[in-house]
């Protein structure tokens, strides 16, 4: 029979790694160094980290805290929008800009070879 493995960290100490995880990140240290530093695996923080937002995740989609996270998202999320759809027509008009240029250059190398072939005939 095949025993359960005991864990190594408990919730405390997973917390105090996590809490010096993100101090560390925060001045700059690769995820390896991190994870070195405190003692685990780099797979072992990420374990971590996503077991950590999963609860939040789960109460933002309760029924008391969906109204009003929704109307800040979509909030947040129409100002995101239109910034986007900003950027979006500078580009679309640095494109045509830049179009017409290149056509009236095409346009303008093409006359002077169509006049000197009418004056040749």
């Amino acid at each position: 029979m095949a025993t359960k493995k005991k864990k190594r960290h408990s919730s405390g100490e997973i917390a105090t790694k996590l809490a010096r995880a993100n101090e560390l990140a925060t001045q700059g240290k690769l995820q390896s160094e991190i994870a070195r530093t405190l003692g685990v695996s780099v797979m072992t923080l990420h374990r971590w980290r996503t077991a950590l937002r999963g609860p939040q995740r789960t109460l933002r989609g309760s029924p008391e805290m969906t109204e009003p996270d929704r109307k800040r998202d979509a909030g947040d999320r129409i100002t995101e929008l239109q910034l986007e759809n900003s950027r979006l027509r500078r580009l679309v008009t640095d494109l045509l800009l830049e179009k017409l240029k290149l056509e009236e250059a095409a346009q303008g190398q093409k006359r002077p070879r169509d006049e000197a072939r009418r004056a040749s005939r």
